[in-house]
């Protein structure tokens, strides 16, 4: 505004003082630290790695992820029972304290993940471009087409003509032909030209179709009884609107009536979510600590994925200006933590997760290998990122080698 008024030689706000330029940064440096711990030893961006269930008898295991640069450890309450869950915990704060770092435990609220039910048959039938398939409430004894349920049959009611289903992340794309009643007809237009399985427990998303399906499922409020009590992050699952979040607090507040409450971590995965962050964030960051997950599998089918970098950069700029921590999640080095050898595309993805305040890993067999490699590229991303400014930090790699530090 002072740089606007002077160019058009009008009275205008004086320039702020230097200092001033780092209130921000400040601000959010230190929510981070707050929320995810503080390293200072080590990147600026923290990492999260998600705990497999043999973390729950193998120290060893859980060691080589802290020692390898994790910062954090995120237990999935979509899997496993409380008593995995306290084993994972109690054998992540002994390493920790034995390693002398500090480490952070979210713990992910399932939420309701909308999946295939059943299938009218048992046979490998494999869904082509242009194969036809429906989604009813209640499977036929005999029927000329492959039919499925939902786990949540109440959703049949809100598809229309045209509506769009994405199964098993993405890899079968499909749109409604014919409808009736609470029987669909679908029309494969995606899918691998070998085709692909439709088979029980594998995620269905609806875009553009609005969901009557609460954010909290009952099993998310009894796991919250043992969730407040250990975690220091909650992670919410579907979140989409701010009476979502006052609910949740709540339920929390209920649960914590002495000491702060744990930082709420709102994942963001669909198109209602993405429209309502403004407000997400001004509610949960009245009442708890708050960070933002780009939750970018569910994302990425829901609003589609050539918009899911733009929608990455629109996240990051807007927690930026209201100083909130942001979580860079899903698949980021997935071949390296399942097959040990990581693509040319995900390392790059992985040094621009350098932007965000924490990256989340997935398990997998090189979950450890894929944290030290991620911890080394954070760090170099470093000396010539920080948000969305570039430091324009001297390039080295040209100078005469025997000069090289």
């Amino acid at each position: 505004l002072a740089s606007l008024a002077r160019i058009a030689v009008i009275d205008g706000n004086p320039y702020p003082s230097l200092a001033d330029f780092s209130v921000g940064k400040d601000l959010l440096d230190e929510r981070q630290a707050c929320i995810f711990g503080s390293d200072p030893d080590g990147p600026h961006t923290r990492i999260m790695v998600t705990l497999p269930p043999e973390a729950a008898d193998d120290p060893a295991l859980v060691r080589s992820y802290i020692a390898a640069g994790a910062d954090c450890m995120r237990i999935n309450c979509a899997h496993d029972t409380p008593e995995v869950w306290a084993k994972m915990i109690a054998i992540t704060r002994d390493c920790a304290k034995e390693l002398q770092r500090d480490v952070r435990v979210a713990m992910d609220l399932g939420g309701p993940k909308v999946r295939i039910a059943k299938v009218s048959t048992d046979a490998k039938i494999r869904l082509k471009r242009g194969d036809r398939f429906a989604l009813t409430d209640t499977l036929p004894e005999k029927s000329k087409l492959l039919e499925a349920t939902l786990s949540y049959p109440e959703l049949l009611a809100n598809i229309k003509e045209g509506s769009e289903v994405w199964i098993n992340d993405g890899k079968i794309g499909a749109r409604v032909t014919e409808k009736n009643g609470n029987r669909s007809v679908f029309t494969v237009f995606n899918a691998r030209a070998k085709g692909e399985r439709l088979k029980p427990e594998k995620g269905v998303n609806f875009p553009g179709t609005d969901s009557p399906v609460a954010a909290r499922t009952v099993e998310d409020i009894a796991n919250l009884d043992f969730v407040t009590e250990h975690a220091d992050i909650i992670g919410y699952s579907f979140v989409q609107t701010p009476e979502d979040v006052r609910s949740l607090v709540a339920e929390i507040a209920a649960r914590c009536k002495s000491g702060p409450l744990p930082a709420l971590m709102l994942k963001i995965e669909t198109p209602l979510a993405v429209r309502n962050l403004p407000r997400l964030i001004v509610q949960a960051g009245a009442l708890l600590p708050v960070t933002v997950m780009i939750a970018r599998g569910d994302l990425a089918v829901e609003i589609g994925l050539e918009r899911l970098s733009e929608m990455q950069e629109e996240i990051l700029w807007l927690c930026e200006a209201a100083r909130v921590p942001v979580v860079w999640a899903t698949q980021v080095l997935e071949s390296l933590v399942r097959d040990g050898s990581a693509s040319r595309a995900e390392a790059t993805d992985a040094a621009m997760g350098q932007r965000a305040e924490c990256v989340m890993l997935n398990k997998g067999p090189h979950l450890a290998e894929a944290v030290a490699f991620l911890d080394r590229i954070l760090r170099r991303m470093d000396r010539h990122q920080s948000k969305k400014s570039a430091h324009l930090a001297p390039l080295k790699s040209w100078q005469d080698s025997q000069s090289l530090v």
